[in-house]
């Protein structure tokens, strides 16, 4: 895929990460109170879906999959299986007309704010992606349970392993409060990152590749903890041209963008015969890890529109122009609405819309057409 660090290089990488966790959780605990840094609108780099075939640092293709923006046909028709299959299910995790089925959040802080509240909830606040779900006519209210697993401080180091405590938080005071256990969790989200990055890409020790390589942990162990897991959407960090602390400066925050890009990648390689990949690890979706594919990308170049019209204010961000502040949560929260109402990889088991229709699991010719094959 791309060359990775040497073996003493992710140990190292692998400590700095540690100590990089306490470091965060220090910092969003004590309250940081230095001023966003207003002054810098832009950090003139391009997102990654209008990259396209550009290269950043002359060396890496843009695009949020390869060859585009769209996913390859056999990793599409994959993932619309997975989605068409979902169906309610009991504690125990066999199919129940009368059970649950669980989408999950899995991440840190900017997490938890976007996909519910700052404290984690419930009750979530309203702008937020749970907060907009639970108002909004188009999303299923039959065994569809949204649940927000996400918690402030919790980088990726704290869920890159089956035993880590967060999994059993997860299902002891979000799951089981609900009335909902680990084996009915069948999608999740995550955004997740690395504590105070210094080293950026070309570096063959940069923090985006040990990301690589953490998010390949995380999806491993998701797999481990829930056994009906199908589909895990990644998403990577929004603006930080306004930071003006060293949890997740620039161009860090970019870069995340091409560690969710290489993970995907790293699985549609393996599944085509490519072997594992030496830095993600094993990802095969029958065995190691769950289909994987994007959630919405949501980096912009601060003041300079995306072709979306997406820019990203510092009145969007909190004092630290890191963490959002209530307009950017309801900027992403819409985006994560809009993704899983419109996406055929999350359509068929989120929206209202595709059943009251009367279209049956299995008919995807007809709700392909429906949904206007939206990509994921």
């Amino acid at each position: 895929m791309l060359t990775i660090p040497n073996e003493r290089g992710l140990r190292r990488r692998a400590a700095r990460r540690l100590a990089a966790a306490a470091g965060a959780a220090a910092l969003i605990g004590g309250g940081f109170a230095a001023a966003s840094d207003c002054t810098v609108t832009s950090v003139g780099l391009t997102p990654l879906p209008e990259l396209g075939g550009g290269l950043y640092l002359g060396l890496y293709p843009g695009g949020l999959y390869p060859g585009g923006n769209q996913p390859p046909p056999a990793h599409a028709a994959e993932g619309r299986t997975r989605a068409l299959a979902i169906r309610p299910l009991d504690a125990g995790g066999v199919p129940d007309p009368a059970g649950s089925y669980a989408l999950l959040s899995i991440g840190m802080s900017n997490t938890t704010q976007e996909f519910c509240a700052q404290g984690g909830g419930p009750p979530c606040d309203p702008w937020t992606f749970m907060g907009q779900a639970a108002d909004h006519p188009a999303v299923r209210r039959d065994g569809l349970a949204i649940v927000n697993g996400a918690r402030g401080g919790q980088t990726t180091a704290t869920w890159d392993a089956p035993d880590d405590p967060n999994y059993d938080r997860v299902r002891d005071q979000v799951l089981a409060p609900r009335g909902l256990t680990e084996a009915q969790v069948v999608a999740v989200w995550v955004k997740l990152a690395n504590a105070q990055p210094t080293v950026a890409l070309p570096d063959p020790d940069a923090d985006a590749l040990a990301l690589v390589a953490g998010l390949g942990a995380v999806a491993r162990a998701l797999a481990a903890r829930y056994p009906n897991l199908r589909l895990a959407f990644f998403s990577s960090r929004i603006y930080a041209g306004y930071a003006s602390t060293p949890l997740n400066p620039e161009p860090h925050a970019y870069e995340s963008g091409f560690a969710v890009k290489w993970l995907i990648e790293a699985q549609l390689e393996q599944m085509a015969g490519g072997g594992a990949d030496p830095l993600a690890g094993d990802l095969d979706w029958d065995a190691a890890a769950p289909w994987l594919g994007w959630g919405p990308y949501a980096w912009a170049d601060g003041l300079t529109p995306r072709a979306d019209g997406l820019v990203w204010e510092c009145a969007d961000f909190q004092n630290d122009g890191t963490h959002p502040a209530q307009p950017a949560e309801e900027k992403v929260g819409t985006m994560l609405l809009e993704f899983f109402l419109g996406s055929p990889f999350t359509a068929p088991w989120f929206s209202r819309r595709i059943f009251a229709d009367g279209f049956e699991s299995g008919d995807l010719a007809r709700w392909s057409a429906a949904v206007g094959g939206a990509e994921g």
